[in-house]
This record gives C-alpha cells, sequence and structure tokens, in this order.
C-alpha cells in the first residue's frame, strides 16, 4: 500500500514520531481502534529522544541528554508499559574558576563555595526565612533586603546563572522569560540530584526499543524518511495570494482560515495530529518563530569516565554551555567514553537546523496565535508538543499531554 492510500485508509494521521506522536498514535490504535499513520520525516522514531550506538559502541543521545523524571504515577505507569528503567539519578556540576559545584545550587554548594563561618552565616540566613527543602528562584532571592541574602544571590546569579543562561538563550537577561529564570533555583537541601522527582532514570535498552515497543501494534502504520509537506498541505482561504511560498505577509491573519488538509490536491476528512513547527506547516505565511537550536562537538577518550557526573554547566567559561558523558547515564560498562560538547546558536535554517527551545515572550507568543487562529474552523486538526504548541514541555510532561489528549478525543 502506498503511502498516500494509507493515510486515505486511515482514521487519523499523527505527523512526527517523538513522545507527543508516538503516545496517541498508540492511544488512538489502541483504546480507539483506529487506525492510524504515523509520519516522520527523518529515517529514525524517538524525535528528539532518539539513541544510538556511536562508532566506538557508546550508547549516545542523537540529540542531547534526556533524563526520564516524573512524579506522574499515570505517566510513570504508561511508559514502564514500554520498557523498564534504571535507577540513575542524574546529578550537574557547575565548573566555576576550575571546581566544580551541585547544580542547583544548594547548602553543599554553598559549603564548596565559602569559608566555613562565611558558610554556616549564609545557611543560617537562609534557613531562619525558608523552610528546609525550598526551592527558591534566583530572582526571588536577589529581592531579598537581607545583605547576607543579597550578597549569596549576587554570588549565584553571576557565577551560575547570568553567563550560562546568555550562552543558551542569545539574550540579555533583561530580555529573558521569567518563566526560565524560575527554572535556575537555589535548593535548601544537600540532595545533590538534579531532579527531586518519585520517578527517574533512564529506560533500559534505550529510548530507541523504547519507542519500538510503543509503536508495535498493528493499528498503527509507521512510515520514515517523509517529510509531511510533501503529502499534505493546507487550504487557506480568505486570502488575496492563496497558499503557496512567500507567505501572506502582513495580510489579515483574521480575514484567513484552514479549511482543509488536503493530500495530493484532495481533501482529508479524518483526524490529524501534528506535533512539528506550525510555521514551517503553513510556509512561514507570517514569519519564521524564534527558536534556540543546539550544535553537539563528540570527543572520545580511552577511558571509562572523564567527567564525575553525567553532566557538568560551564557556567563562567567557554562557548559551550555543558558537556555531557552518556555512560553516566546509560549505565554502560565499557572501557572508552563518548562526551558531548553543547553549543546554543540562533535557530536560521530550517533545512540543516533542529529547533530546540521555542523563545518565549510577547511578541513571539502573539506571532505563534496568528497561526494558531488559522485553524479554528478545523476541530479535527489537533497541535500536540514543544514545536506545535511553541512551548517548553519536559518529557513526562508531553507524555501526560498526549495522554489528556487521547481522553478528550476518545471520550
Amino acid at each position: 500500500m502506498s503511502i498516500h492510500s494509507d493515510i486515505y485508509s486511515a482514521d487519523a494521521v499523527v505527523i512526527g514520531a517523538g513522545f507527543a506522536g508516538a503516545t496517541i498514535a498508540r492511544e488512538l490504535a489502541e483504546r480507539g481502534n483506529m487506525q492510524v499513520a504515523l509520519i516522520e520525516r527523518r529515517e529514525h522514531i524517538g524525535g528528539n529522544a532518539y539513541d544510538m550506538y556511536d562508532e566506538h559502541g557508546v550508547l549516545i543521545h542523537a540529540y542531547g541528554p534526556h533524563i526520564y523524571h516524573t512524579n506522574s504515577d499515570r505517566v510513570h505507569e504508561y511508559l514502564t508499559r514500554f520498557a523498564s528503567f534504571n535507577d540513575y539519578q542524574h546529578e550537574v556540576l557547575a565548573n566555576v574558576h576550575g571546581s566544580f559545584i551541585p547544580v542547583p545550587f544548594n547548602l553543599n554548594s554553598i559549603d564548596l563555595s565559602f569559608s566555613g563561618e562565611r558558610a554556616a552565616a549564609f545557611k543560617q540566613a537562609l534557613l531562619g526565612l525558608y523552610p528546609h527543602g525550598t526551592r527558591i528562584g534566583i530572582l526571588d532571592l536577589k529581592q531579598q533586603d537581607d545583605p547576607l541574602l543579597k550578597e549569596l544571590s549576587d554570588y549565584v546569579y553571576e557565577n551560575v546563572f547570568l553567563f550560562y543562561t546568555m550562552k543558551q538563550w542569545g539574550q540579555t537577561p533583561e530580555e529573558i522569560d521569567p518563566a526560565v529564570s524560575a527554572r535556575v533555583p537555589v535548593l535548601l537541601d544537600t540532595d545533590n540530584r538534579y531532579f527531586q522527582d518519585k520517578y527517574q532514570g533512564l529506560p533500559v535498552g534505550g529510548y530507541a526499543a523504547l519507542f519500538e515497543a510503543m509503536l508495535d501494534h498493528p493499528n498503527i502504520t509507521v512510515h520514515l524518511g517523509v517529510d509531511a509537506a510533501e503529502i499534505l498541505s493546507i487550504q487557506v482561504v480568505g486570502a488575496a495570494d492563496g497558499v503557496g511560498a512567500g507567505g501572506a505577509g502582513d495580510a489579515d491573519a483574521e480575514a484567513e482560515r484552514a479549511e482543509a488538509i488536503l493530500v495530493d490536491g484532495k481533501p482529508y476528512d479524518g483526524l490529524v495530529i501534528y506535533t512539528g513547527a506550525l510555521d514551517e506547516l503553513l510556509e512561514w505565511r507570517y514569519g519564521m518563530l524564534p527558536y534556540r537550536t543546539l550544535e553537539f562537538v563528540y570527543r572520545r577518550y580511552n577511558e571509562k569516565h572523564v567527567q564525575p557526573v553525567g553532566t557538568v554547566n560551564y557556567t563562567v567559561s567557554e562557548d559551550f554551555t555543558r558537556i555531557t558523558e552518556y555512560s553516566h547515564m546509560t549505565g554502560q560498562d565499557i572501557d572508552v567514553t563518548t562526551v558531548a560538547e553543547e553549543y546554543p546558536l540562533a535557530f536560521t535554517d530550517p533545512s540543516t537546523q533542529t529547533p530546540y527551545y521555542p523563545i518565549s515572550d510577547s511578541a513571539n507568543q502573539a506571532q505563534y496565535e496568528r497561526y494558531v487562529l488559522l485553524f479554528a474552523e478545523m476541530p479535527k486538526f489537533k497541535l500536540l508538543g514543544r514545536l506545535a504548541e511553541y512551548r517548553y514541555y519536559n518529557m513526562d510532561q508531553i507524555v501526560a499531554r498526549a495522554l489528556e489528549l487521547a481522553d478528550e478525543l476518545l471520550s
């Protein structure tokens, strides 16, 4: 059966085989007994969570480290249907002028950064104001009147937050969304783990094997190496320039609407779940949405480990943000190791770069909503995932979101 006839015979088409697409495809096929055609541009399933063995036999994450963690019983019960997970507990160290300190910055970090008497004074000031175990956003801490807390917050801001975050987002501190800053807390605890979630680990056998199990269902047909733009198009009405390259420029978005999904020029009336970049689907008719992308430089060493933990952040030096050593995470017992240096960049070329992180601010959100408005009269077209919804999701959050959408569609 050709992909075109497969789509026409399917009850649902899912675009993208990452966590969003794989979860919703499995739910529609299994719970809804629907025939699902899954279309993936890349030559592999798994989206950005895809892992693989490199030429040295080291299991690496091809698109940067993905650490599973969640407090959701439903998400954990769901994913453990398809894989067992190891007991890896993620720890991150910041390289601050050659010294390693735990991140998030915590009570142990204070002891490693200051003399005994000064460290004790900082901890006493913190614990006199906040309960043990509190996570305090760095910007909130900077608002405190206590001179000790101001001194501590300035140290953390300058040595852990500032340079690293500017590298990551390519923005000044004033331009960075407060929601990003809130993800950089000071933790009033001696727990050095990066996450304190109930469930943590990596899938035994890797993410690729997990996805293979998720998509192993007789109602799911997977098409790899197929760009959705080659199969599907959006019929937009109400615009003088119609659909096509060049976009609508400053055309009134309220006068335009998507009327149909076309396959080979003929309307497709089934359910469509789209997990890709929405601006790309519409040929950037209202301009490209801003993202940050990543480039990785891999290095191999003839040693078991070259770092004390899986991830070391470079918060005051280097052009890269962090180095990841994957064998710490996977538990792979091998006499060589592969590490990846991570370089954030502006996303400028969709043909060669991968969009990773939406840049959230009011102007970008308004631009995104303009795209969403086009589909207001298409109830069978659903947006799902970090790119399609233009918002940051952890892996467990997008699985939860996909399960909720399945509940809605199948209720």
